[in-house]
């Protein structure tokens, strides 16, 4: 199936699209291929400047665009809410997680007043599949209430994971369209050994071929979120005796490498400076568990690759790939939690673990947990991470790594926290001569649903199920793909457990919560420096005052509530 993509010119403001669904016909619509990753930071992926194996990512990367300043929300949650409505994640109702802490923006539960793109690319007569992890609801039991799940929310077939982390080898919540299921109790997919970033894949291409054979004349939206490279630090050996000895000599010098990569490839720019290093390794005292930290972790990473290059494979075997938006991005910086990184030996004798049955749901998500065949899962700096009785997250000098050359992490509005790599193949609406181009205009979740909507030509609601849909917040981003400005009226907002950003132009203010101290902002330039090592506070005051009052505009309209705030009464 080669359909011939017919070029449009798309207009698109805040709230409104100006293409409608009877303007480009079903056989014209290319199809989209929406992956994401989870808890990787910004040079952890080769055409970024890593010296992880991505070579499947590389290919996209230089037969497409790149943009170097698309942002997230700097968490898992808030980022799928905003990416799956076009709204930010406060408007979608999980401006935190997916507890209900009782006011409108912190539900935890995606809301009623947005659509998702599965909704909307449906009216365009898209069929609509997910692989991966969801977590935009608080409903995560197999009895619960399901009016959130993939399948109520616009997708046709669905496999993955309800919540957001856990094992690898036996993920929690794992379920078949609206079914819960055990990695070994599953009729329909069978592995000889499972493996959670396999199963995403190959459920993903039997999604894709069954497509070819039963539909092949409607185009199609899959949506691929992986969870690696999340903690815990799980890998096959294959992968992991790869990079032994790869990180034999600490954080450093792996930053510096990826700093000076990052910089030949154009994605840093030549005046950005390195930030400083996080954590010593001369003084850290468990060297050989942190090799293992970051051997697993980018063994995770380099089989991610793998898979998103067989789903490619298989696209372009079904004769899809010409007429296929293949977009390519990351959920949040790298993680500095220290799940996993203390043992709980000591509380080793309190718990009676017995096997699993075959029917048996794994219900915890960290540890003190078990394995399927009754083992005790193992954590702190005595284990070796990468089976599926240990449980390991990579810790604060690697997240440090991940996310040169920026300051920041997962939960802030430091770039480390929000920015990702965003990657878009596109043969048929990329012309050849942009191949391996690059974009440093800023743009932002918020922006897919925009273009989505206008290379679907499909028509975003006012109203949906008989509920008023909120307006999109973000712009189409063809222009940009074609070599032309983006045109964007508002600032860029953020907002995640009291961090607070916001960008707009050149210029970008930050406010990082810490307790019991004084609520204080920085202003950067983020031309002269992305790293924000210079604050400019002092030099252009009002230049800063005016940014803090459209900051504190935005957070009133989407509701936003001061940091830490107590759970309202329902």
């Amino acid at each position: 199936m080669n359909r011939c993509f017919l070029l449009f010119v798309a207009t698109v403001t805040v709230g409104s699209c100006s293409i409608a669904a009877d303007d480009v016909s079903a056989g014209d619509r290319p199809n989209v291929v929406l992956i994401m990753a989870d808890d990787m930071g910004y040079t952890d992926i080769g055409c970024y400047g890593s010296e992880i194996h991505t070579p499947n990512l590389d290919r996209l990367a230089y037969n497409g665009i790149r943009f170097t300043q698309f942002y997230n929300t700097s968490r898992c949650c808030p980022t799928r809410a905003s990416l799956l409505t076009g709204l930010y994640s406060h408007q979608a109702g999980i401006g935190l997680m997916t507890g209900d802490r009782g006011y409108d923006a912190y539900r935890g539960d995606l809301n009623r007043r947005c659509v998702t793109l599965a909704e909307v690319l449906r009216t365009a007569g898209y069929r609509n599949y997910m692989s991966g992890k969801w977590h935009v609801t608080k409903h995560v039991s197999p009895n619960s209430d399901n009016h959130n799940w993939p399948l109520q929310r616009g997708f046709d077939r669905f496999y993955g994971t309800i919540i957001g982390a856990g094992s690898f080898y036996d993920p929690a919540t794992l379920c078949r369209d609206n079914t819960f299921i055990t990695p070994v109790n599953d009729p329909e997919y069978a592995p000889e050994h499972f493996y959670y970033t396999d199963a995403i894949t190959d459920n993903a291409i039997r999604y894709l071929s069954e497509h070819a054979t039963e539909h092949e004349n409607d185009p199609f939206f899959l949506y691929v979120a992986y969870t690696s490279a999340h903690w815990p630090m799980h890998a096959p050996d294959k992968e992991v005796n790869k990079y032994q000895g790869k990180y034999d000599e600490g954080y450093e010098p792996v930053r510096q490498a990826r700093f000076e990569k990052a910089k030949q490839l154009g994605v840093v720019n030549a005046n950005c400076s390195l930030s400083p290093v996080a954590a010593n390794w001369e003084q850290t005292p468990h060297k050989q568990w942190e090799r293992r930290c970051m051997e697993v972790y980018a063994a995770m990473v380099d089989r991610m690759d793998q898979c998103i290059g067989r789903i490619v494979d298989q696209i372009e075997a079904n004769g899809d790939l010409d007429n296929t938006m293949i977009v390519y991005l990351q959920d949040n910086g790298g993680c500095a939690e220290g799940y996993g990184r203390r043992s709980l030996d000591d509380q080793k004798d309190r718990f009676n673990f017995k096997p699993f049955g075959p029917n048996d749901l794994q219900t915890k998500i960290w540890p003190p947990m078990q394995t399927r065949d009754g083992r005790w899962v193992r954590t702190g700096p005595e284990t070796m991470p990468g089976n599926e009785d240990t449980f390991v997250a990579y810790g604060l000098g690697w997240a440090n790594v991940s996310n040169t050359p920026f300051r920041g992490y997962k939960h802030d509005g430091l770039e480390g926290g929000i920015s990702t790599p965003f990657i878009v193949h596109w043969p048929n609406g990329i012309s050849a001569d942009r191949n391996g181009e690059i974009v440093n205009t800023p743009a932002h979740l918020i922006d897919l649903m925009p273009t989505f909507v206008s290379v679907a030509g499909a028509k975003y609601p006012a109203s949906f199920a008989e509920a008023p849909i909120q307006p999109m917040e973000g712009v189409d981003l063809v222009p940009a793909l074609q070599g032309k400005p983006l045109s964007r009226s508002q600032p860029l907002c953020f907002e995640h457990h009291g961090n607070l950003a916001l960008r707009d132009g050149r210029w970008k203010i930050v406010s990082t919560y810490r307790r019991d101290q004084p609520r204080t902002w920085q202003l950067f330039d983020m031309d002269a420096d992305r790293s924000e090592l210079n604050d400019l506070s002092d030099q252009r005051p009002a230049k800063k005052a005016d940014l803090i009052a459209k900051w504190h505009v935005w957070a009133d309209r989407v509701g936003v509530q001061n940091w830490p705030f107590a759970n309202k009464k329902q």
